[in-house]
């Protein structure tokens, strides 16, 4: 087990980030399984040749986690087909169904890393004593390689948005 110390906060308390590793750029994203529903997965291989979003929330049913979601959501429709955001929580999925369904979010996968914790594992983002991701952003390209990278420093702050989407732009070349 990897653990990161002093790399994101919350509510101004270091916490402690732990995993398997760190999926650094250049590097070719591990093949990971969330769940779209109690019952249904999704892999990251599902999305072969498309550059693939991952925004990843502590809890959808929170503020600024809704903020991001919904910006995700918002952005999707002009990114093109070629790109899909998947947004990842440790949210259980009948709750993420419910958020989307009151917020008319739509246009991207909404899916939970609580059933494995592959995703928050492979990229060590579960923050430990809480149960939760660390709020990130990750963009690969069509070969699902990290071309950018956020983990944002304080829980309670949003990402640089601008960043992610001059990334998602250049990785559709």
């Amino acid at each position: 087990m990897v653990t990161h110390e002093g790399l994101v906060t919350y509510k101004g308390k270091p916490i402690t980030l732990v995993g398997e590793g760190t999926v650094e750029i250049g590097d070719k994203s591990p093949d990971f399984r969330v769940s779209k529903s109690m019952e249904e997965d999704l892999r990251l291989s599902d999305f072969a040749g498309n550059v693939v979003v991952l925004n990843v929330v502590p809890s959808i049913d929170t503020p600024i986690c809704a903020s991001q979601t919904a910006r995700f959501n918002e952005e999707a429709a002009k990114l093109g087909s070629d790109v899909k955001v998947v947004t990842i929580s440790m949210d259980l999925p009948f709750a993420i169904r419910r958020w989307c369904e009151e917020h008319g979010v739509d246009l991207i996968e909404t899916t939970s890393d609580y059933k494995y914790h592959e995703f928050g594992k492979s990229y060590s983002l579960l923050m430990r004593g809480l149960g939760l991701l660390a709020r990130s952003v990750f963009v690969l390209d069509r070969q699902h390689r990290l071309v950018y990278r956020e983990l944002v420093p304080a829980m309670e702050n949003e990402p640089n948005y601008e960043s992610a989407f001059e990334a998602i732009a250049k990785a559709r070349g």
